[in-house]
């Protein structure tokens, strides 16, 4: 589930925090990457859960309505298009997900003002509406809306953020990759599996798993060879006056032409300048970008990126 742009995500927020603090510990660097790797798998599943939520609340309100001294037609003959939704049935009987949910001790019942302001954003969109008007109950209607519901109301809401911000430092920027990683898991949705449906697993495969981890051991262990190459292509520039994000954005990609064989020079350089559209300014991006471009070309021309594998060779 992990993609490896957020690994390199993860490790420059981790490598950042490494060089703030006093403490220089590679292991203790090395277990907060996985614990935070951890949490945005944590978040994944707990978003999950929200939308069980929502239609528990969306099935109290109607109880509400029914058992009112004079209901009236509309509240005794209500429409249970969203609340029967078997996508949200799925995941209410999810084994993965109730054995993660338990394990993790993940609940919304501390933050009922936000489902019901999740509950009011979504009755009022367009794609709520059109998908209640509709008297087709096929499951790919029920899983389209359900997708729907995630991107256009769940991941625009600005209480969302706010509470997932009061619950965890590390969630502050996981959302969007997280809801992207939801919308792909519920393409693999069918209505056959049940309860036993697969959710995405933390990592794709080991080699994932150590990417992560040799990702920050190599860049912390090379430090002072890395930091040198930088100073080398950027002589115009006092090292004390560049960017300490931008420093540590380099510091990785060149990790990555050196160390890892078989990884393009191509997809490391565009991963990193990809990232500093985020955590840079834009002089910076253009700045970082001709640093790791001269410094690849030097690195060539010396013979000292070696890549290995299928169409990898003298790349």
């Amino acid at each position: 589930m992990i993609s490896r742009r957020i690994i390199r995500t993860k490790v420059l927020q981790v490598l950042y925090a490494y060089y703030s603090s006093e403490e220089k510990s590679i292991n203790n660097t090395e277990k907060e990457l996985f614990f935070c790797i951890q949490k945005t798998y944590d978040l994944y599943h707990y978003l999950f859960t929200l939308v069980v939520e929502i239609a528990d609340y969306a099935e109290n309100r109607i109880e509400i309505k029914r058992n009112k001294h004079q209901p009236t037609y509309e509240e005794l003959h209500p429409n249970t298009k969203f609340i029967t939704n078997q996508v949200i049935n799925q995941l209410r009987f999810n084994k993965q997900l109730s054995v993660y949910q338990e394990q993790k001790k993940l609940s919304w019942k501390e933050h009922p003002e936000l489902i019901k302001e999740l509950y009011l954003l979504m009755i009022e969109s367009d794609s709520y509406k059109e998908y209640m008007a509709n008297d087709n109950r096929s499951y790919l209607d029920d899983r389209k809306f359900i997708d729907k519901l995630f991107n256009k109301t769940i991941l625009v809401s600005e209480d969302l953020y706010i509470a997932l911000e009061e619950m965890s430092i590390y969630w502050n920027d996981d959302v969007d990759f997280v809801i992207s990683m939801i919308t792909k898991t519920l393409k693999r949705f069918n209505e056959l599996s049940g309860s036993d449906q697969r959710l995405m697993p933390l990592f794709k495969d080991e080699e994932d798993r150590d990417f992560a981890k040799n990702l920050i051991r190599k860049s912390i262990l090379n430090h002072s060879e890395l930091r040198e190459l930088i100073q080398l292509h950027s002589k115009n520039w006092d090292m004390e006056r560049i960017a300490f994000m931008d420093i540590l954005i380099m510091q990785l990609a060149i990790s990555e032409f050196l160390y890892f064989p078989s990884i393009p020079t191509k997809v490391s350089l565009n991963e990193y300048i990809e990232l500093s559209k985020f955590y840079s300014t834009e002089k910076s991006r253009n700045f970082i970008n001709g640093i790791l471009d001269k410094t690849l070309k030097d690195l060539k021309q010396s013979d000292k990126v070696t890549k290995e594998g299928r169409g990898l060779i003298g790349e």
